[in-house]
């Protein structure tokens, strides 16, 4: 067996718009704005996909998937994802680990729906995902309340 590991990161200040809803790992996560950005602005999912081009090559998001949201009206990251997983040829994803930044809002009580809707998208067992959640003791601008900030490390093997 062959493994490989890619780092992902992603970050997104809150809308001033409150009636954006906010997207984490797929999941509609109830609060009272979502993030900014061309897309629904899902941390999770792009640091997810970022994680896969660091491992691949190729790129997903930026100026691919503005493409997508500017001319085919795609906001919807989980549509990122399956873009992402077509890049891996025989490669497999085995594990998933989510690191999650934030003052607010709370992470804990959304965490196992977050595992299961990323092991849907992926195809693995919910078992083989990892998720925390920090607030950084306010020592940055997402432990400060100002947005989320996500990282995602994901193993892959080559049977």
């Amino acid at each position: 067996m062959k493994y490989k590991v890619g780092i992902g990161q992603d970050s997104h200040r809150f809308e001033d718009d409150h009636a954006k809803p906010l997207m984490l790992a797929g999941v509609h996560i109830p609060f009272d704005r979502g993030l900014k950005g061309n897309s629904d602005g899902d941390v999770v999912l792009h640091a997810l996909c970022h994680s896969i081009s660091s491992i691949t090559g190729k790129l997903i998001i930026g100026s691919y998937s503005d493409k997508l949201c500017s001319e085919q009206g795609i906001t919807d990251s989980t549509f990122y994802i399956k873009e992402a997983l077509k890049t891996l040829g025989e490669l497999n994803i085995c594990h998933v680990s989510v690191s999650i930044e934030c003052l607010r809002p709370q992470i804990e009580p959304h965490i196992e729906k977050m595992r299961n809707r990323i092991a849907e998208l992926l195809s693995i067992d919910s078992e083989d995902i990892g998720i925390t959640a920090t607030s950084g003791e306010g020592l940055t601008a997402f432990g400060q309340g100002k947005g989320i900030q996500a990282f995602v490390i994901t193993t892959v093997m080559r049977l």
